[in-house]
């Protein structure tokens, strides 16, 4: 349990600037991470497209140009 959460979010952030991970450690913490998934049968989802309406309303929001 985390006593101080300031304390530990400080610690967590100096240490991630101190030990940055190569592309090669990333790739296997994605990899890991998509096979972890794999094994709680959440990936891939049963429908992809599932929600994509929603997905393609909110970028045509955020992507509006303002008039002149």
């Amino acid at each position: 349990m985390i006593r101080d959460p300031e304390q530990f979010t400080k610690w967590e952030t100096e240490w991630l600037r101190d030990h940055p991970l190569d592309l090669d450690a990333r790739f296997r913490l994605m990899e890991a991470m998509i096979e972890h998934a794999r094994a709680l049968g959440v990936f891939p989802p049963p429908d992809p497209l599932e929600g994509i309406d929603v997905d393609i309303r909110i970028a045509r929001a955020l992507n509006v140009r303002p008039s002149a």
